[in-house]
């Protein structure tokens, strides 16, 4: 056991339970009566711009939590925080795009560096290995 691999387990499921924290309200915006008001960056409607940045706070982020397809599954998480850091808060202070970014550069590091021991990934390459 390594002390990188500690380090990048905490800041794995710490980031990656943050984002959950902005991604699990956003489900009931989907799921709620009346109709979807969200940001359309890309000019692909509300409900599919909603639904992507789900995939990327929810179901990227547990994906990124466990260790599982960790590189994958941080470039949606990129992506979006790069699109709240400079489309929905463009026009605001440093101050409003300061934890996009921060998220942008947390996820960049997980890219990076990988999942570490203490991943799903790891896991299954052990027993791939092991066969």
């Amino acid at each position: 056991m390594k002390l990188q691999d500690l380090g990048l387990l905490a800041v794995r499921l710490l980031a990656g339970g943050m984002m959950l924290t902005h991604g699990i309200p956003k489900i009931y915006r989907l799921v709620g009566d009346g109709p979807v008001k969200f940001a359309d960056p890309f000019g692909l409607g509300p409900e599919i711009s909603l639904v992507l940045v789900l995939f990327a706070e929810v179901v990227c982020s547990i994906l990124v939590m466990i260790g599982l397809k960790t590189r994958l599954a941080t470039i949606p998480l990129m992506f979006t925080m790069l699109v709240a850091a400079f489309y929905i808060h463009g026009a605001d202070p440093f101050g409003e795009k300061e934890l996009p970014l921060l998220f942008f550069t947390v996820f960049g590091s997980i890219l990076i560096s990988g999942a570490g021991s203490f991943s799903v990934d790891q896991w299954m390459g052990d027993r791939k290995s092991t066969k």
